[in-house]
C-alpha cells in the first residue's frame, strides 16, 4: 500500500501555544487544569483552557470579530504545521491541497453569547456573523480561506472520535489520488457554561473543585470522571513518495487507521468492547502489522470509571503488557472532537523523540487495568509503532497507527 507521511503539525493547547511547548507539557506530567473564571459558581468550575492565547496576536485583528474561538485555534495550528512541513501556500497547487478537521460541537461560545444578546437586546441586535461563526464546517472552510487550499473541504463530526476521524478520511484522500497534500486534524472551543453543565448533569466530569490540578487521572483507581478542555491540532499529510521527491522531513508514516460503530448505548461504550477491537485489528491490518509490534499506545483515557476500564479490557486484550500505555489527558484534559487529532500529534512526536510521556496522576493504578501504563516521568527508549485511540459518544470509534520515519 502507499505510504503516507506526516510531514508537519501544529498544535495549541492548554500545555501551550505550539508543537514545542505543548510536548514539554505532556513531558512534565503537570496538569493545565485551573478554576476558569468563565465556569464561576457552576458545580464543575475548572477547565484546561489554553493560556495567553490572543486572537489578535495570534490570528489576526480581525479575526475577534469574524471568528469563533474554535476557529481561532485551528487557524493558528495549521499555520504553524504548514510552515513546520516547509511549504508556501502562495506556490502550491491549491486545487491539490484539502483540508478535513475534526469537531465535534462548532461555536458553542458564540451560540451562548448570542442567545444572551437576543433576550437582553433582542433580534435586531444579533449579529449578522451568527451563523457563519457557529457552523462546525468553518474550521475547515476557513483554514482553506486563509491558507488558499481549494481542494476537498470538510468537517467529520464523530463526537471525541472527530480528529481522528478527520485524519483517516485524510488518509483516504491520499490514497486515492484525490489530493496531493490535506491539513487534518480537529479543533474545538467547547468550554462554555452550558456545554459544561450538560457534562456535569451527566456525571462525565471530575467534581475535585477543590484540587483541579489532580482532578484528572486516568487509569488511577481514584478517577472520578474527565476535565474538559480546548485545543486544536494540525497534521499535514502527503504520499510519502510525493514528500521524498520535494526533499520534505519525514516526522512519521501514517500506516493504518480502522473505525467501527458498537451500536450499543448513546453514551456508554460496549462492555465487551468490541467495536474498538475490530476497528484496532483493521488499523493494524492496513497497516501490515501484529500486536506485538507496536511499542506504545496513546489512550483515549478519559479519566472516568467505566471507560478506561473498558478501553483497559481491550488493550489487554489485543497487546497485552507489551505496550507502553500512556493518557495525555492527565495533562490537558478531554478536548472533545479536538483530542483524537492532539494524541495523533503527541503519537509522532512519541516515536520522533523515543518518549513516551507520563500519565499526569496516576498514584494507585486501578487493579482492575491490567496493563504497563506510563507514570511518573517520561520512558525513553526505542519508539517503532504507536497506536492512538479515540472514542465518542454514539459508539464511534476511530484508532490510527504510526510508524517512525
Amino acid at each position: 500500500m502507499t505510504a503516507v507521511a506526516v510531514t508537519g503539525l501544529g498544535l495549541v493547547t492548554a500545555a501551550g501555544i505550539g508543537a514545542q511547548a505543548t510536548w514539554a507539557g505532556v513531558c512534565s506530567g503537570r496538569s493545565a487544569a485551573r478554576r476558569d473564571p468563565l465556569l464561576a459558581g457552576l458545580p464543575v468550575d475548572f477547565s484546561c483552557t489554553v493560556p495567553g492565547f490572543e486572537p489578535a496576536v495570534h490570528v489576526g485583528t480581525r479575526s475577534r470579530l469574524i471568528h469563533d474561538r474554535f476557529v481561532q485555534l485551528a487557524l493558528a495550528a495549521a499555520r504553524e504545521a504548514v510552515a513546520d512541513a516547509g511549504l508556501d501556500p502562495a506556490t502550491w497547487d491549491g486545487a491539490r491541497v484539502g483540508v478535513v478537521v475534526g469537531c465535534g460541537l462548532g461555536g458553542v461560545s458564540t451560540w451562548e453569547r448570542q442567545q444572551r444578546v437576543m433576550i437582553d437586546t433582542g433580534p435586531g441586535a444579533v449579529s449578522a456573523l451568527l451563523i457563519p461563526m457557529l457552523v462546525p464546517n468553518m474550521a475547515a472552510g476557513n483554514v482553506a480561506i486563509d491558507l488558499k487550499a481549494t481542494g476537498p473541504n470538510f468537517v467529520t463530526a464523530t463526537a471525541c472520535a472527530s480528529g481522528a476521524t478527520a485524519l483517516g478520511a485524510a488518509r483516504d484522500l491520499l490514497l486515492a489520488g484525490r489530493c496531493d497534500i490535506v491539513l487534518a486534524g480537529g479543533s474545538e472551543a467547547g468550554v462554555s457554561p452550558l456545554i459544561v453543565t450538560g457534562f456535569a448533569q451527566m456525571g462525565a466530569l471530575s467534581r475535585r473543585s477543590d484540587d483541579p490540578g489532580a482532578a484528572s487521572r486516568p487509569f488511577d483507581a481514584d478517577r472520578d470522571g474527565f476535565v474538559i478542555g480546548e485545543g486544536s491540532a494540525i497534521l499535514v499529510l502527503e504520499r510519502a513518495s510525493d514528500a521524498r521527491a520535494r526533499g520534505a522531513r519525514v516526522r512519521a508514516r501514517f500506516a493504518g487507521y480502522g473505525a467501527s460503530a458498537d451500536a450499543h448505548h448513546l453514551t456508554a461504550p460496549d462492555p465487551q468492547a468490541a467495536g474498538v477491537i475490530r476497528a484496532t485489528r483493521e488499523a493494524l491490518r492496513e497497516a501490515e502489522l501484529a500486536p506485538e509490534d507496536i511499542d506504545h499506545v496513546n489512550a483515549h483515557g478519559t479519566s472516568t470509571p467505566l471507560n478506561d476500564e473498558i478501553e483497559a479490557s481491550a488493550l489487554g486484550a489485543l497487546f497485552g503488557a507489551g505496550a507502553a500505555v500512556t493518557s495525555t489527558k492527565g495533562v490537558l484534559g478531554h478536548t472533545l472532537g479536538a483530542a483524537g487529532a492532539i494524541e495523533a500529534a503527541l503519537s509522532v512526536l512519541a516515536l520522533e523523540h523515543g518518549t513516551v510521556p507520563p500519565t499526569a496522576n496516576l498514584e494507585h493504578q486501578d487493579p482492575k487495568i491490567e496493563l504497563d501504563v506510563v507514570h511518573g516521568r517520561p520512558r525513553h527508549g526505542n519508539l517503532r509503532a504507536a497506536v492512538s485511540n479515540s472514542f465518542g459518544f454514539g459508539g464511534q470509534n476511530a484508532v490510527l497507527v504510526f510508524t517512525a520515519a
